[in-house]
């Protein structure tokens, strides 16, 4: 059950699903029925599997409480996480206390600012487990149109061919409703490093009516040499958002006043795939999906 939520009049909703995913690998995730009140009672059990005891100090579960309306309309409330190292082998109830949403947003927008450059990891939480991850951060401006991204640096990126650091550099495009490119752009490449820094911002130029029907794809790629190239992972942001995250990440930058808005983004590794088979990554596997193995 959950308790002490913001009521209709706080919130403007009164319909709540809870989320649950295990971390770090973000693989196994449920989310329960749809329930309504003050106070709602969900009463369902969901079972994680392929955990072995070993992984218990390095494991967690996130937590999620949403807000649902109508139009498919739905809005993180707050989160926390439960580290599994505390987990009691016998069953037992334990109550725990949301951390709202606009905490979880100056926490991030902290961190794009003062986080180590060379850090392989991020602070928010466990979600770092050994995959590949790009932090962006976005920014919008109503008044100007102008949408920043911030491509701020990745971690755990790997030479999948050699046994060596690989030279990474991020390619970001807009695309319009239809799929049709608007523009495009491209961080410089950053050598021999599996968690670069890279600090570079784009600006992309998007009217206020538009900001709902653009979609932003981020590609990650490693290259080899100059004529070939394999991709490390992609993720999509906007009207065709790859995941949950994203998703949030884009109606978070909406909601936050031209104020920055800071993400890691995970993807799994993917096999080798050379330059003339990623031309076009969406012809394959559908718009925003991370590749995978």
């Amino acid at each position: 059950m959950a308790q002490d939520i913001p009521d209709k009049a706080r919130s403007g909703m009164d319909t709540w699903q809870v989320r649950v995913v295990l971390l770090p690998g973000k693989r196994q995730r449920f989310k329960t029925a749809v329930q309504k009140g003050s106070m709602p009672r969900f009463g369902e059990t969901f079972r994680f599997t392929r955990l072995d005891a070993s992984e218990l100090n390095t494991s967690a579960l996130r937590f999620r409480l949403y807000a649902l309306g109508k139009m498919n309309r739905e809005k993180m409330m707050g989160e926390t996480i439960y580290a599994l190292n505390k987990l009691n082998p016998e069953r037992h109830e334990v109550t725990l206390v949301l951390e709202p949403r606009s905490n979880l947003k100056a926490l991030d927008s902290e961190l794009c600012v003062s986080a180590p450059p060379d850090s392989a990891s991020s602070a928010q939480s466990l979600s770092h487990g050994g995959v590949p991850e790009v932090l962006l951060g976005l920014s919008y401006n109503p008044t100007t149109g102008r949408l920043s991204v911030e491509v701020i640096k990745g971690s755990h990126f790997r030479n999948l061919a050699l046994n060596r650091p690989p030279d990474t550099y991020a390619k970001l495009t807009m695309l319009n409703s239809m799929g049709q490119e608007i523009s495009r752009c491209k961080t410089s490449v950053r050598r021999g490093h599996p968690n670069p820094v890279f600090k570079e911002t784009f600006v992309f130029q998007v009217a206020l009516f538009q900001l709902s029907d653009v979609t932003l794809m981020v590609a990650v790629y490693n290259r080899r040499n100059m004529k070939r190239k394999e991709m490390i992972g992609w993720l999509a942001l906007g009207q065709n958002s790859s995941g949950e995250e994203e998703s949030l990440h884009w109606q978070d930058m909406k909601e936050s006043s031209n104020q920055q808005v800071c993400r890691w983004h995970a993807s799994s590794r993917r096999r080798r795939t050379e330059e003339t088979d990623v031309g076009n990554p969406t012809a394959s596997t559908g718009l925003g999906l991370w590749w995978r193995q």
